[in-house]
């Protein structure tokens, strides 16, 4: 039955319809935490209208690693865009916010990443915009939300702030070594997502009454909200949490092992069938009875966690990683080597499910990106293209949505008020373009 359901998704979702046609999203957003979720959304259909501030647009332009551009695009920018369309519009000046009233008229959401009170000044808050559009679903998202005492500090926030000031970095680490942001930002992508798990219970809710509303998000909150067991922990027990590196102190066994070849192995085992399974792959299948281990609430305590965990370590030290996978599959336990980056570009099981897609970009040409990490059998995300310069659609915007004329669309560049990108890495064209590919044009 699963086979049939799934049966050449990867060849025929282009066809299928997407689950957020017809939906239309205004955002002005910036670094990563504010443009993940509109890209989410365009992947699930919706049409997003991107609004930067030119010529230099987003400073995620220029944030790339270790100073690289891939045809002078940042790879940052390449992972939270997709099927975007770009607009340069200065929201300093009055007929810059015009525009960006007239166009939340027409959307369905309004995205900000912004301190408090920005788009308030700006003329575009959400009581302006709620006035001209009483069902706009309007989310502002930012460090700490938009009142309370940071709040009113108007303190800026970042990913790594978040990790901090919510204790992530200090438990990321093992004991006695200084605390460790996680690389990855997950604050602004983990942040993304949830932000519009929000977006679309408020798009439910105005289906069933016909209303919008305001939703604010709190990065620091998200973060929080990922600690699992520990703030109950603390409050109810009265005890400190500690960190403890790989090792899972609420499962026993559970933790990251070296193997004999230096490389490792994450391996969990805390159901008595797992546990006793693994001890017959170590060849000591005595110790599933011994009383230290034999019930995982005992196997847990830290005298018994502590040896039961050194034991494992001495074996998987004389196995390659392979070998402890082929033992965990035989006898029913999990065990997965560390893959590194490369690992995971050359793997075939995702390279199969389309997660690691090939997009082939009227611009940038064919390379690999991640897909959206879900599936649907009736109405498939998926990525259609890619980053664009500052300003790249300003004239399909302004014509197809609000039926500009060109001389309407020429006083805005006079003024300043509509503007394209400056002739930088980041912001401009990769060098090979044409001037042509990939522009959308209105028809008729």
């Amino acid at each position: 039955m699963t086979e049939k359901t799934w049966k050449d998704y990867k060849q025929n979702k282009s066809l299928k319809p997407s689950p957020l046609k017809d939906i239309k999203v205004l955002e002005v957003c910036t670094m990563l935490l504010g443009p993940m979720g509109p890209a989410l959304l365009a992947q699930l259909g919706a049409e997003v209208i991107r609004c930067e501030i030119p010529p230099l647009g987003d400073s995620t332009r220029s944030l790339n690693p270790f100073g690289w551009f891939y045809k002078d695009q940042s790879p940052l920018l390449l992972h939270i865009n997709q099927n975007k369309y770009w607009l340069g519009l200065d929201l300093h000046k009055p007929e810059g916010q015009k525009v960006f009233c007239e166009l939340a008229a027409k959307c369905d959401i309004v995205e900000n990443n912004f301190r408090p009170g920005v788009m308030e000044e700006w003329n575009i808050g959400y009581q302006q915009i709620k006035e001209i559009n009483p069902r706009v679903i309007f989310l502002s998202k930012n460090g700490y939300g938009q009142w309370g005492q940071y709040a009113k500090e108007n303190r800026p926030s970042n990913d790594g702030a978040s990790q901090a000031l919510t204790g992530y970095s200090w438990m990321s680490r093992w004991p006695g070594q200084v605390p460790l942001k996680m690389r990855a930002y997950i604050g602004d992508n983990y942040g993304g997502m949830s932000a519009e798990v929000a977006v679309l219970a408020a798009l439910h809710h105005r289906d069933r009454t016909g209303q919008g509303q305001f939703i604010e998000f709190s990065q620091t909150e998200n973060i929080f909200r990922t600690m699992s067991w520990i703030w109950p922990y603390i409050q109810l027990s009265g005890k400190q949490a500690e960190p403890s590196g790989n090792r899972d102190v609420s499962i026993c066994p559970a933790d990251t092992f070296r193997c004999v070849d230096d490389t490792f192995i994450a391996l969990a085992a805390p159901a008595p069938d797992e546990f006793a399974g693994l001890c017959a792959a170590m060849g000591r299948p005595e110790l599933a009875q011994d009383p230290r281990f034999k019930e995982h609430t005992t196997r847990l305590k830290e005298e018994n966690a502590v040896e039961i965990l050194k034991v494992i370590a001495a074996w998987t030290r004389t196995k390659h990683a392979e070998e402890i996978e082929a033992l965990a599959e035989k006898h029913g336990f999990a065990a997965s080597h560390l893959f590194t980056a490369r690992d995971l570009l050359e793997n075939e099981h995702f390279r199969a499910r389309d997660f690691r897609t090939e997009i082939d970009d009227a611009l940038l040409g064919r390379y690999r990106n991640y897909e959206f990490p879900v599936k649907m059998s009736a109405t498939p995300p998926q990525t259609k293209w890619s980053v664009r310069p500052v300003g790249f659609d300003n004239e399909y915007i302004m014509k197809s949505l609000l039926r500009m004329s060109d001389d309407e669309i020429g006083r805005l560049y006079e003024c300043g008020a509509l503007g394209k990108w400056a002739d930088a890495q980041g912001r401009r064209p990769p060098p090979d373009w044409d001037g042509k590919t990939g522009l959308n044009v209105v028809k008729g």
